[in-house]
Formats: C-alpha cells, structure tokens, sequence
C-alpha cells in the first residue's frame, strides 16, 4: 500500500513549481515588497540559502520592527535579534568556532536557543542539540562521539557539563536564567551569552561556504540516543509541504511549547522564521502557563507533544474555561503516538483545530492528519503531504497492496537524514527508509500506525500489537495513562502486561481491565499482567520509556 501526496500521483516539474508559489503565496511568505526589500531579502538567501541565518537576515530587511521572539525576559525584533545573532557569531568565531566544526548546545526555550542556532548558522558550524533531561553519562558519551569543540548551555546544566568529565579543550559559553539567583555561581569561569553580545561586532557576516548541518538526537527510548544529521533543505519545498496540509500562515504567533532540541520544537522554529512569526517561548511548560500565554499574546498556532495536551485537557473545568482561547487556530501534534480518544476529546472542548504529524527524526515526516481526518477516524496518522511517499512493505519485503493490511511503514521526502554520525542508517527499501514502525492504511487512504515493528509479539502462535490494546485501556474512563508491552512466559512464548496509572480516585481492578478487553478484543490480546503506578517514565518529549518498565 503507497501514499502520495493528495494531488496528482507524479506532478512534472512545472506542476511542482506551480504547487510551491501557490502554496508559499497562500501562507504569505511571497508577497508584495518594496524593490529595495526585495534584493536584501535576495541578497540573503543566496548568500545563506533556506537556513536560519537567511530567515532572520531576511525578516530583518523585510520586518524589522516586527516582533521574531517574546520570552521570559520581554520582546526581541527581528533587525534585534540579527545584530545580536551577529555579535553572537563574531565572538564565537573568536573563541575558535570555524565552520564545519560542532557547536552542542543545551538550552531550553528562550531567546538563546534561537540566537545562538543563528550564529551557529552564520559561521557554517553543525548545530549538536542536547537534550535538556539527559543525565551526566548520557551528555558524556554523545559529546566523546560528536567532538564538539564548543558548547553553549543554560547555566542549570553547569554541573552536567563540568570541564572534568568533558572532551579536553572544549569551550563554553553560558546563558544565564535572571529568574535564579543561583546561577551565576554555577557558571564559574565560563562568558555568558549577553556578555559576548554586548562587546560583539553587529555587523554582517561573510557567508560560509558550506552550510552547517542539524544534528538531533534520537529519543534513545530503546537504547543510547545517536545523533541524526541532516543537511539543511536546498529550497522552501518542504515548507510547501507541510503548509500544503496544515494552514499556517505568515505574520501569526506561535506559542512553542515543544522542546526545540527535539525535530517537532525545531520544525517549527524553522515554520517559524519562513512565515515571519513571533515565536512565544517559555523556559518551562506548565499546562496553565502555556493558556496564559496563548491568551496574553492572542497566538494562533500551539505545537504540542500529545502528553503536554493531555495534561491541558487535566485542568479542571473551570480553569479551562477561564482562559479565552478563541485565537487558536492550530494545535499542532507530534513527537509520540496520539490516542484517538485524546484528539476528540481536545476538538470537542477546543474546536477542530487539531492537526497531528507523523514521522521520525530520520525521516523528517511522513504524513498529518487534518481536524477532518481525525473526526472521521480517530486515532488515525493522516494522510501524505504531496513530495512524500508512504509505503509498506511485508516482513518479505513485498510492497502490501490491500486496505487494512499491516506492513512495515517506509517514507521518501526532501527532509531524510544523511546518516547517524556514528555510523550506519535505518533500513532502506526502494530509496525510501524505515520509520521503524508498522502501520495500515484505510479504504480512504489514511494512515494507521499499530505500533513499533520490534513490539510486536507473538503469544500462542498469534500476532500481537501491544498498540491496539493501549488504546483501548487508554479510552477506559478510569485511566490517565497506559503503556503495554510484551514479556516473556513458559506456556505462550510471550503475553501482554499492561502498567496502568488511574485517575486520582478512580478504581480498578485487573480482572475488569482484562474482562474489557476481552469483550472487544480476541482473548489472546487481554494482559496477562496489570500493575498499577502513580506515573509513566517519559522522555522530554512524552514518549514512554519502555525498557524502565520491563523485568530487568
């Protein structure tokens, strides 16, 4: 079974461009200008090409005075936050930072995230980005695997970065939080951020030869996260892509919710300096901090993973309700599996606005689902934007061509990485790679994802997706959260357990869970095992860790 785009199956290359203007004139990124606005915003995106360094150096010939960010500490234009993207740039390449090198960064969201994503863009340096909850021995074994020669962080992370446990020679510059006093102190020797802007030159720079690669590690939900690098895309194509079917549009404001560090936080941080938008950024998500700011600043668009929603949709009624979010026009999805359950349950209460992306850090994204497609199919991945192809394949590597049919699910677009940095890929058929999950597709050509193609197990001869049986306790009205997986047993080779957390108050027994599932699904599907937790282990981005929760 194949996915394409929703227009023609092969468009020629007139059509593509034809697809490209109509999309990029629609969202506002093409428009009318001013002659003189038109060759600086030319000017920069030879010199740079569809990079962040381009998209503020245009948005600050074409906007100057509009606002690009407001964080916890105020408001920065987009002519401010190129000068100060530029003295960031000029002191890092006198602290040695030259192109092709790695810069790690590890930042939550704020105004250095994106600044010094710029600058790094500027220089043509890689651009590592760290994971803001990984631990000493994590953060150690990525940077002795990606050698970077200078790291820039929040001053929380100081202890975690400490000179004795890192790379010899590796620099550091430090973004101080205002908020905690402490800080300061765990900095220690290290220039801060706002230290090397303020003396920094603002003027322009030369641009690099070649253009710095993102580097975003994997989840590491199964293992140790390996560094996925991608070159930067050669035109607004992809961009095409994803406005094709989810309509953004320029000039609106976004409150980024979703870690930047991870591919989701990023793609729309990228989304966000094509379209000219003001980014709303906040160091920490709180799910009534996130509607404070939506409303405060009248924001149109809310990237969220679907934990952070789910933890939204907890406020009580009357919390909700006290918040006018009428401005909304998109609550974007992605960076875990979405239950159907959870994206009604949010129209209903916020109004078809919901759309979810599905994809990978390796293959950028595969396909997203519309308010129209989750209300006709809950639960449902969506469809393939046009320039993706989505394709399955069985375990004999045989393209599956019926409706409901499982298969492997394989994805070829403009944003597949290069390769792991350590060496070695995901599995590749037909140029097209491997999302690592199976999935079906539905008479009406919508996407199915049933899970990871490594958790399916096989209990008494008969195949199982732990994924179907987690929705369906996920829908029971007494259960926050659920994560099923298989373990091993003497008499079926492997059966279901299911760790449950319930609502505060709410009761439930093992033998009523294992009798609901029985009653809709085939008896062999129902755990075997239930245990009951008070919480989930997650990663920054809400996707269960599994292997925490395994027989050791």
């Amino acid at each position: 079974m194949e996915l394409r785009g929703p227009i023609e199956r092969v468009a020629t290359q007139a059509g593509d461009g034809a697809f490209l203007l109509r999309q990029l004139v629609g969202a506002g990124i093409v428009g009318p200008m001013r002659p003189a606005v038109v060759a600086e915003v030319l000017k920069g995106l030879r010199a740079f090409g569809p990079t962040p360094a381009a998209g503020y150096t245009m948005n600050a010939a074409r906007r100057p005075h509009a606002v690009a960010l407001v964080d916890d500490e105020g408001e920065l234009t987009f002519a401010q936050v190129h000068e100060r993207s530029n003295a960031l740039a000029h002191e890092l390449r006198a602290m040695g930072v030259r192109q092709g090198d790695v810069l790690a960064i590890m930042c939550r969201n704020h105004r250095g995230f994106v600044e010094t994503i710029v600058a790094a863009s500027k220089l043509g340096a890689h651009q590592l980005l760290l994971n803001t909850m990984f631990s000493g021995p994590q953060i150690r074994d990525v940077l002795e695997r990606e050698a970077p020669v200078a790291a820039v962080y929040d001053a929380e992370f100081a202890p975690l970065l400490r000179d004795g446990d890192l790379p010899l020679g590796l620099r550091h510059v430090v973004w101080a939080d205002p908020a905690d006093p402490s800080a300061p102190a765990a900095v220690g020797a290290a220039p801060e951020a706002e230290a090397l802007i303020a003396r920094g030159d603002r003027s322009s720079l030369d641009p690099p030869a070649e253009k710095g690669r993102m580097i975003i590690l994997t989840s590491g939900t199964t293992g140790t996260p390996k560094g996925a690098a991608r070159q930067q895309p050669r035109s607004l194509a992809p961009a095409a892509q994803i406005l094709s079917r989810m309509p953004l549009r320029s000039e609106e404001r976004t409150m980024l919710a979703a870690p930047m560090f991870h591919s989701w936080g990023y793609l729309h941080f990228t989304l966000g300096f094509a379209l000219g938008s003001t980014l709303v950024l906040r160091r920490r998500f709180t799910p009534e901090g996130t509607l404070q700011a939506v409303e405060r600043h009248g924001c149109q668009v809310l990237p969220l993973v679907p934990v952070m929603l789910q933890r939204i949709l907890e406020l009580p009624d009357e919390t909700l309700a006290r918040h006018d979010l009428s401005s909304l026009r998109i609550v974007a999805l992605s960076g875990s599996a979405l239950p159907g359950e959870l994206a009604i349950r949010a129209m209903d209460r916020l109004g078809d606005v919901v759309y979810n992306l599905y994809g990978s850090t390796e293959v950028g994204w595969a396909t997203i689902a519309t308010p129209e497609d989750l209300r006709a199919a809950p639960g449902t991945a969506g469809k393939a934007p046009r320039g993706t192809t989505v394709r399955l394949y069985d375990e004999h590597g045989r393209v599956v061509t019926r409706p409901g049919e499982v298969g492997r699910i394989f994805v070829g677009n403009d944003m597949r990485f290069d390769g792991y940095t350590g060496g070695g890929g995901k599995d590749a058929i037909d140029g097209l790679l491997s999302t690592g999950d199976v999935g079906h597709v539905d008479a009406h050509g919508r996407l199915f994802v049933d899970g990871r193609d490594d958790d399916m197990i096989v209990s008494g001869g008969e195949n199982v997706f732990p994924r179907e049986v987690e929705d369906l306790v996920a829908d029971m009205p007494e259960v926050r959260e659920v994560a099923v997986f298989g373990i091993p047993d003497p008499r079926w080779g492997e059966v279901l357990k299911a760790v449950v957390v319930l609502h505060p108050g709410a009761g439930l027994a093992e033998d009523e869970l294992r009798r609901r599932v029985s009653a809709s699904l085939a008896g062999f599907k129902a755990p075997r095992e239930v245990a009951f937790v008070d919480e989930l282990p997650r990663n920054a981005t809400g996707k269960v860790l599994k292997r925490e929760l395994r027989p050791a």
